[in-house]
């Protein structure tokens, strides 16, 4: 199939959207063919079935590279009670936050965790996002963490989207093991990564690096195994202090290191020089209604990739919409448009070691979105607004 008449924005560099005015794009089953302007359109495809983008804009399919969508129940009242006064830490350490999550997660059916799962997926899937990372880490046992990736696994069966899975099970510690944080990682933690991996569940590592949840001891003990399995790592770090997670990130050679709003300049420098992601994460940032902002122009000297993501959850982050976070991303972080494309595309594939789309080149995935607007700045622009006209995955329309 060819796709004619297009505005293409390529990604093909960090340095502009790569536009391409009367642009085709040749697709051949799931994978690009060529690209180019069609003036310069080869022989070979001129007799191919087109389709007339009619001038709309083309760029890659959003990536969503940090979610929990799994999960059961709501926490609205915590909402409420976060208005009121409490914080974060307070509401976690007064037996809320991620564990009244995981109790509601244990009592939920595999069946029950899927549909509400598929709901936050479709809103995803409307504003044209084809592939997603979900995260374990609402059981802290071995049986719902098995549980959630299975869930997990399932959303791809059930819906025209991929999905990447991370085991999450240093998320935080549960009660029947408060104050044995270590007892934890080594009698539950360690042993469930090792049954989800043989389980073939498991495509990533991650863990909540943060005075509320496992220092970096700890975490670098899940990290160890995860290295063992030839699993690669990320790290929640530096999201509400800095407790060294995003150096133990970067001497993992983690994938990403996710949140980082404490992150110093130090810090950055070893993202870089390990070739770590940095997912920024707009969503919680707003609904914690935090302060301290992510070093955006740090990451820009170091040249580390800023991948953005909606990390989707039910406490710190109800949030279901890439389009919103990249508003927010350029609205409280002031990345750029471009960034913002970047972030949840081209970076968010990287921070998931996925080099095959994220960018439109030929040989690359054929995963695209077809767009009611003029200009890509637009889809950071608008507040509210889905002009997504039509989602392109594995080749098909």
């Amino acid at each position: 199939m060819l796709l004619t008449n297009g505005h293409i924005a390529t990604l093909q560099s960090d340095n502009s959207f790569g536009l391409i005015d009367d642009g085709v794009i040749a697709l051949e089953g799931t994978q690009i063919a060529w690209i180019g302007a069609s003036s310069d359109l080869p022989d070979v495809y001129q007799n191919q079935n087109t389709h007339d983008l009619n001038g709309r804009l083309v760029t890659p399919a959003l990536i969503d590279c940090h979610t929990h969508v799994v999960f059961g129940g709501n926490r609205a009242a915590e909402f409420e009670q976060r208005l009121n006064g409490a914080s974060y830490e307070e509401v976690a350490k007064a037996g809320g936050g991620i564990v009244s999550t995981v109790t509601a997660t244990r009592a939920a059916t595999e069946d029950l965790l899927l549909a509400d799962a598929l709901t936050r997926v479709d809103a995803m899937i409307a504003e044209g996002v084809t592939l997603i990372e979900v995260k374990s880490g609402y059981g802290l046992d071995r049986d719902t963490e098995l549980k959630m990736l299975r869930v997990a696994r399932q959303i791809s069966k059930a819906r025209p989207i991929e999905v990447r899975t991370s085991f999450l099970g240093a998320h935080a510690v549960p009660a029947e093991y408060v104050g044995q944080p270590d007892a934890y990682i080594d009698e539950m933690c360690i042993p469930t990564l090792r049954a989800s991996h043989a389980e073939g569940l498991v495509d990533a590592v991650d863990g909540f690096c943060e005075g509320i949840a496992f220092d970096t001891i700890q975490i670098g003990r899940v990290f160890a195994v995860a290295q063992e399995l030839g699993l690669p790592v990320k790290l929640h770090a530096e999201q509400l202090s800095n407790i060294g997670g995003a150096k133990l990130a970067a001497g993992c050679g983690a994938l990403s290191a996710d949140h980082v709003e404490y992150a110093t300049d130090k810090d950055v420098a070893a993202l870089a020089k390990a070739g770590t992601v940095a997912v920024i994460l707009p969503g919680a940032f707003y609904t914690l209604r935090e302060t301290q902002a992510p070093p955006i122009q740090s990451f820009r000297n170091h040249r580390v990739p800023m991948a953005l993501a909606t990390d989707c959850n039910p406490g710190s982050s109800p949030l279901t919409s890439p389009l919103l976070t990249m508003n927010m991303a350029c609205t409280l972080f002031r990345m750029t448009p471009l960034e913002a494309l970047l972030g949840m595309t081209a970076h968010a594939a990287a921070a998931l070691g996925d080099e095959t789309r994220g960018r439109i080149f030929a040989g690359g995935r054929a995963d695209l979105n077809i767009w009611d607007v003029a200009h890509p700045a637009e889809l950071s622009y608008r507040i509210g607004f889905n002009p997504l006209h039509s989602r392109i995955f594995k080749g098909s329309l």
